[in-house]
């Protein structure tokens, strides 16, 4: 087949291309490198924005199938810049529908159902609390009469490949990052669910994904818990760390659990990689220098993007034409 990777250089990118690097398929991936400097795959690479169908079309009428992973990602990373935000998340996908006639395997997320009580599947009520889960809500709906397999993914966490940047800005990741540089983290309210799932299982996910005729929308995670409780898991790992509880609420008011039995049943779908996996794989990572500056923006969507996208000097500042 030919497999046509939109974001491959990402952050679930890196995990999926490493899976499909050595495989009998046809591989092209389509990116245009925001977070990073170079591409060094030994894969067919196109330098490309998703919002430019032009450059896009040439690779579309070539695939048989498209990974599309392409998105602003994360509640203040997308608040930044709404039209942009939509562009990027919405209209480049509903290009994509309008040229591509095969089959699609996208990328949505959990957060559409905002905060709930209950255990959540796929047919529960939608309740998107903010610009990037209304705009994944949307593309559902834009692939919904596609030949399309649609996955709602819960948080992200742990190391993707040896290339792409590490997000320090998901919840495991970032608590564990605090915990080797300040033996400290700060938690507030703490009761707030999230679903999680390693950023590899969730790859192999999408690739054995190529292998079915399912369409339609699976929730995938492995764990559900609450972010105290990650608290503790990463304190089990640094007996000596100190975590600061504040009554306060974040402002992020996201909170709910989820069911992925769908996708276990009818699509093998079986996470293996845990919470704790995670944690040791980045203490690891930390703790022996291999990440020089943990804190520079460039591990943060929010952080880098802020001033790019404010000050023009990304190439998220270059006005494509979209045909929609």
């Amino acid at each position: 087949m030919n497999i046509l990777v939109v974001g491959g250089a990402g952050y679930l990118g890196g995990a999926v291309t490493d899976l499909l690097i050595n495989s009998e398929h046809n591989i092209r991936v389509y990116d245009i490198l925001l977070y990073e400097e170079t591409y060094r795959k030994p894969l067919y690479f196109v330098r490309g924005d998703v919002r430019d169908i032009e450059k896009l079309k040439t690779h579309l009428d070539w695939a048989d199938v498209i990974i599309w992973l392409a998105a602003l990602v994360g509640d203040p990373a997308c608040a930044l810049n709404e039209s942009l935000t939509r562009q990027i998340n919405t209209y480049s996908v509903q290009s994509m529908r309008d040229n591509f006639n095969g089959r699609i395997i996208f990328m949505s997320t959990c957060s559409v159902y905002g905060a709930q009580d209950e255990v959540l599947d796929e047919g529960s009520p939608v309740n998107p609390l903010s610009l990037y889960a209304e705009t994944k809500l949307s593309t559902e709906v834009i692939l919904a009469d596609m030949n399309a397999l649609i996955f709602r993914l819960g948080t992200l966490f742990g190391i993707s490949d040896r290339f792409s940047r590490i997000r320090f800005d998901l919840v495991v990741n970032t608590l564990v990052m605090r915990a080797v540089v300040h033996n400290k983290i700060s938690i507030f309210g703490g009761q707030q669910y999230r679903p999680l799932l390693h950023v590899r299982d969730a790859a192999l996910a999408v690739v054995n994904a190529l292998q079915s005729t399912n369409t339609g929308i699976y929730n995938l995670h492995s764990e559900s818990t609450t972010i105290i409780e990650i608290a503790h898991l990463v304190k089990k790992n640094f007996p000596d760390l100190q975590i600061e509880v504040a009554g306060l609420m974040f402002q992020d008011n996201r909170n709910y659990r989820v069911s992925s039995e769908k996708a276990r049943t009818q699509l093998g779908f079986n996470p293996t990689l845990t919470i704790d996996t995670g944690i040791k794989e980045l203490k690891k990572l930390l703790l022996e220098g291999r990440v020089k500056d943990s804190f520079l923006t460039r591990f943060s969507n929010y952080l880098y993007l802020k001033p790019l996208i404010s000050e023009y000097r990304s190439p998220l500042g270059k006005v494509v034409k979209l045909n929609v």
